[in-house]
């Protein structure tokens, strides 16, 4: 039957007694389903947070272009993680990290809300994550 339609046949259940076959074309079926797949995996949601680094020193105007950069990242729904890299002879002076990190978290309060506290340390970086403060339709 299958070839005089032009069609496969498909076994759908195998385990099934008697065995469930079908008629179809298998080469349509596999490409409808990898569209499939494709539409899902598009309409999946990005959950990496977007990451700003900054230096211990980094200067008031720096400072602005790259939080301006992270509200962004939060007014589209995305989190966003601030790490301030420390190299040297910096990782003696952590309160400065600590300050400059304190600052573009300040800025960016109206927007976002810090998902922890108090920025931990993780090595040689210093960082925290701000979560957008309303969830965007």
């Amino acid at each position: 039957m299958a070839t005089e339609a032009g069609l496969d046949l498909v076994e759908v259940s195998p385990q099934a007694r008697p065995p469930v076959c079908k008629l179809m074309d298998f080469g349509r079926h596999k490409y409808e389903k990898s569209r499939q797949e494709r539409t899902q995996n598009k309409k999946a949601a990005d959950n990496t947070p977007k990451e700003i680094r900054f230096r211990p020193n980094t200067d008031l105007h720096m400072l602005e272009v790259k939080t301006s950069a992270a509200r962004k990242f939060l007014e589209e729904g995305n989190k966003v993680r601030m790490t301030v890299r420390f190299r040297g002879s910096e990782m003696r002076r952590q309160d400065v990290g600590r300050a400059t990190l304190k600052q573009a978290c300040d800025m960016l309060m109206d927007i976002g809300k810090l998902e922890s506290n108090i920025p931990d340390m993780q090595g040689r970086m210093l960082s925290v994550t701000i979560a957008p403060a309303k969830a965007t339709s």
